[in-house]
């Protein structure tokens, strides 16, 4: 499954007033943020978003939300949301606000050369 044009532009729109660089990544396009990656249109559907560890718990609370999981490993910092086939649930503000959570973690880290 290639990942969602539709997520990849709403993505695109919400960080234009960033740095940001998109990678084909994972059979999805990632946005780097600074050279960190921060979310991701997944190749199965969904988003991918970079979370802060102490904040996985109370985020996976979150409907369709579920840990990423890569090659059979837990990959600590990252959440996959599920998106609807038939509703696009991932617009507007849970959209927005999944790629503040991100954003607000690459802000974190030292800019990558």
């Amino acid at each position: 499954m290639a990942y969602d044009e539709g997520l990849a532009a709403r993505l695109r729109s919400l960080l234009a007033d960033r740095p940001v660089t998109e990678k084909t990544m994972f059979g999805g396009l990632a946005f780097l943020v600074d050279g960190h990656m921060a979310v991701a249109a997944s190749g199965r559907g969904g988003l991918l978003v970079r979370v802060a560890a102490d904040r996985s718990a109370e985020l996976l609370e979150r409907p369709r939300t579920e840990r990423m999981v890569m090659g059979g490993r837990e990959m600590t910092g990252w959440l996959w949301v599920a998106g609807e086939p038939d509703v696009d649930d991932l617009d507007g503000p849970e959209l927005a606000g999944w790629v503040a959570e991100a954003v607000a973690v690459v802000e974190t880290l030292p800019p990558k050369r």
